[in-house]
């Protein structure tokens, strides 16, 4: 909590920072805050109706149809989880900038001068890679909701004589809207949260704005009251997200009520199966496998340009990180998920719960609340050295990803407890177990592959964090997240693509973990 309570102090007038805070506020009100928000607010909308459209087509295809190849569309839709949106950025400038490849063969064969393609690095630039991104949220829940609550309801339509398209607007598409919202929202705050891709094309965000203000204007009250604003639209998006779901809970729970029987999907031929594989194969092209092969090209035409001597020093740099930073977030994960097993009270609830806020705060709005009072004490106690603690040594950054990456570690442990029946709890009581006897004789063995899955989660999550590392990080700690944006930003795109494929590497595993338990829950 404490990032979030630094942030609401900054608007109080206390000092002689607290005192410019009205003044900071006119001045961005006059400035640079209408195209902040007029920018957010044209991204995030182009982003979410653009993802909202490809993830809710791929989840209908899916689901209600069957046609050949439909089992591996199934996980090849969630291949654009492994890369980062900032990866995809820099892989798509990389092929279709102006001295890119592809304009330059243009040019040659056209006999033609100047730009033959709209630059990418522009706000449709980023709209088209957030959605290729990130529709697999929208994606995931609308498959969910499609294949456990709307399939039967589907078929009864089909056998009422209700045509395919009357079939998918009057049953499918109502039932899965707070699946699709839910999905939408996931998607516009990864959208805010984003600071490589927008400050890579040159996007003025909220995000964008806010390290402006605290690097380049050494404006610490200008970013906090950025920081503010952005954490008020993440909120609004968490409570519409939350909403969503209880809808989704809502809508299983009439369709359960019914009683229908596990629908059939319809068999696809001709061109309407030829449109099912267009549907489902272009996402797939344009998130994942055209910016792999467009990063693989310089690694295959030049591998003596590559950093391959400093590459295994940024690799470890991000183990490191993502190592310490997994074992102490599955260790509070079980301290939590624990203590919330053994006291149902109001409070432990509630610490459980703020507990699992943390991923959806963006990591600019957590560097700001870290450093803000860090200053503040700094200030206070000069002989302390907080400053020094918190920006040369892993304390800093290790503090952000826990505030960031508990909630993953938690939501994984909190379901491993919830296979434990409680009876198991009451037998070790009646036998003598006390507390630390129970939860390590009784709860670890049985929660083993949850915490390891849980520590996987938030390792893969560190390694791709990138606004909090690039002002947290030690000094000569740079990640690969921090050296293929610092290469990418030096138009030294080439040398960018061994750390991007390496992040992309890392990103395959919690999708093949999605795709196997899928398919597990499925059958």
């Amino acid at each position: 909590m404490l990032p979030v309570l630094a942030l609401l102090g900054a608007w109080l007038p206390l000092g002689p920072e607290g005192a410019q805070a009205g003044a900071v506020l006119r001045e961005m009100a006059a400035t640079v805050l209408p195209q902040y928000v007029w920018t957010t607010l044209w991204l995030g909308l182009l982003v979410a109706v653009g993802a909202a459209v490809v993830g809710s087509a791929g989840a209908v295809a899916v689901t209600l149809y069957d046609f050949p190849g439909r089992r591996h569309m199934e996980w090849l839709l969630l291949l654009p989880l492994a890369l980062p949106a900032y990866v995809i950025a820099y892989a798509y400038t990389d092929f279709l900038q102006f001295s890119g490849p592809l304009q330059s063969w243009l040019r040659e064969s056209l006999g033609l001068q100047g730009r033959m393609l709209p630059d990418i690095r522009s706000l449709g630039g980023a709209v088209w890679v957030f959605i290729f991104a990130l529709y697999p949220y929208v994606y995931l829940l609308a498959r969910t909701a499609l294949g456990e609550r709307a399939a039967q309801l589907v078929e009864a339509a089909r056998l009422l004589g209700a045509s395919p398209a009357r079939r998918l607007r009057s049953v499918a598409l109502p039932l899965a809207r707070p699946a699709v919202a839910a999905g939408v929202a996931l998607v516009l705050m990864e959208t805010l949260a984003d600071f490589g891709v927008t400050s890579y094309f040159g996007i003025q965000t909220f995000t964008v704005g806010i390290y402006k203000a605290w690097l380049s204007m050494d404006d610490r009250v200008a970013a906090a009251q950025l920081s503010t604003f952005l954490l008020l639209l993440v909120a609004v998006l968490l409570q519409l997200e939350q909403r969503a779901q209880r809808r989704m809970r809502f809508v299983g729970n009439a369709v359960n009520r019914a009683g229908a029987g596990s629908g059939q999907p319809q068999w696809l031929r001709g061109r309407h199966c030829v449109l099912a594989w267009l549907v489902c194969l272009l996402p797939v092209l344009m998130g994942f496998v055209l910016p792999v092969l467009f990063m693989l090209r310089p690694l295959a035409a030049d591998w003596s340009v590559l950093p391959w001597s400093r590459f295994l020093q940024w690799a470890g740099n991000s183990v490191r990180l993502g190592a310490i930073t997994a074992v102490l977030g599955v260790a509070i994960a079980l301290l939590l998920a624990y203590a919330a097993r053994r006291n149902q009270g109001r409070l432990t609830r509630a610490v459980v719960r703020l507990a699992g806020l943390g991923y959806a705060v963006p990591g600019a709005v957590i560097v700001v609340g870290i450093l803000l009072p860090v200053g503040w004490m700094q200030l206070a106690a000069p002989g302390l050295g907080l400053t020094a603690l918190v920006t040369t040594t892993a304390f800093g950054i290790v503090w952000a990803y826990l505030v960031r990456f508990s909630a993953v570690s938690l939501q994984a442990v909190q379901s491993g407890y919830a296979r434990i029946p409680l009876s198991m709890d009451d037998s070790a009581r009646m036998l003598g177990a006390g507390p630390l006897r129970l939860l390590a004789g009784v709860h670890w063995p049985l929660l083993r592959r949850s915490t390891a899955a849980a520590a996987l989660l938030v390792f893969v999550d560190v390694m791709k964090e990138l606004p909090a590392t690039i002002v947290l990080r030690p000094f000569n700690s740079d990640t690969l997240a921090v050296v293929a944006y610092q290469l990418a930003r030096d138009e030294r795109l080439g040398e960018a693509a061994l750390p991007s494929l390496a992040l992309a590497l890392v990103g395959l595993v919690p999708v093949i973990m999605l795709s196997r338990t899928l398919r597990a829950g499925r059958g």
